[in-house]
């Protein structure tokens, strides 16, 4: 008898976008975590043997950098309403529109541990994006895509400090608001529609 070939497992892959409704809440803060989304940890300065030579000289500074948004990186999420697994990434252009309206909406100071406890002494300094090679985000050993957007953090937290340094906080996770763009455009192209036949109505 013929052995039943598995069916592989499908996933739905979303992009995100900026809501220009909400654009306010795109990334209302970031949280310092265990399991960044991203997989990407970021480096602390320390004295400690597995940190960057070239920054241990700023240890008392309690600085800390990493990137907060990889675009067009796949993020695996879980619809409990559902039971559904899916990826979320985010393009080059949303990653960029998120990193701007992050400082234009003065969110720099707000921070959160593991996604729950907003947690003050936690000031983004730096933000950036990368644009090429050349980029500074290499002198602190990382080699991710043109386009990531990188923030460099100030910890005047002891509590928050302590944990980076003991390895239980590994990396950073945007908190903020988006949508579906497939369900975005879906929802504008029914709106069109929507006033496409009122304005045939009217005009009958």
């Amino acid at each position: 008898m013929a052995k039943k070939k598995k069916r592989k497992k499908t996933y739905k892959i979303t992009e995100l976008v900026i809501s220009e409704e909400n654009q306010e809440l795109a990334i209302d803060a970031i949280s310092l975590v265990t399991d960044p989304a991203i997989e990407v940890d970021f480096v602390f300065f320390g004295k400690d043997k597995n940190n960057l030579t070239l920054a241990a000289i700023d240890e008392e500074k309690r600085m800390l950098v990493s990137p907060a948004l990889i675009p067009n990186k796949q993020i695996y999420r879980y619809d409990p309403n559902k039971d559904q697994d899916y990826y979320v990434y985010f393009s080059e252009d949303t990653v960029r529109h998120a990193s701007e309206l992050y400082l234009r909406n003065n969110n720099h100071h707000k921070a959160t541990y593991q996604h729950q406890d907003r947690v003050s002494g936690v000031l983004t300094i730096e933000s950036w994006i990368k644009e090429g090679d050349m980029d500074k985000s290499k002198l602190y050993g990382f080699d991710l895509p043109v386009g990531t957007w990188f923030v460099k953090m100030k910890v005047d937290n002891e509590d928050m400090w302590e944990r980076i340094k003991s390895g239980e906080l590994k990396g950073l996770s945007i908190e903020g608001y988006f949508v579906d763009k497939m369900e975005l455009m879906n929802k504008d192209n029914n709106q069109a529609l929507l006033e496409a036949l009122k304005e045939i109505i009217d005009n009958e």
